[in-house]
């Protein structure tokens, strides 16, 4: 069951949560996102999903090293897309890491923080298909927690800041 969402409540505001990874569409989502949240008063809560092959490698604490790497990229990351949030809205995105599958990790997230109201993702254009996140949760939009938004990779800022 689905954690109750208290975004409009007294003492809450409005959370959009928005995936950052390595996709060209997944700017789209921040943009729309950050357009979002100022106009909706409301704000954002980026996070960045890490996937650590072969996690229970141990040997001369290559497992440690590994994912120190994948942390430091998820803050690289993390700062690229909360510089860009500032810029198209002049907000200052919460921001999020976690381990392991993006789906589980995804509705953690939504269930721990009350004030998220919805996903937004970015559906990559191409022939390939929408992209690995969407592929990996289609499965489970019809019992997502939150409404997901899903923004066509295609679109403008021009085009985004008119639906946003």
């Amino acid at each position: 069951m689905a954690t109750q969402r208290r975004s409009y409540e007294t003492g809450h505001k409005p959370k959009c949560l928005v995936i950052v990874d390595e996709t060209a569409e997944g700017d789209r989502a921040v943009h729309y996102a950050s357009r979002w949240a100022v106009r909706a008063g409301g704000s954002v809560v980026m996070l960045r999903i890490v996937e650590i092959e072969n996690q229970n490698q141990q040997w001369l604490g290559v497992a440690d090293i590994m994912r120190a790497e994948a942390i430091e990229e998820a803050n690289t990351a993390l700062d690229r897309a909360s510089g860009r949030a500032n810029g198209i809205a002049a907000i200052t995105p919460e921001r999020v890491i976690r381990e392991g599958d993006p789906t589980e990790q995804m509705i953690d997230v939504i269930d721990k923080d009350v004030d998220i109201m919805m996903l937004v993702l970015a559906a990559n254009p191409g022939p390939e298909g929408p992209g690995p996140i969407i592929t990996a949760m289609a499965n489970a939009v019809g019992t997502f927690p939150v409404p997901v938004i899903i923004v066509p990779g295609d679109l403008t800022d021009a085009q985004i800041d008119a639906l946003s």
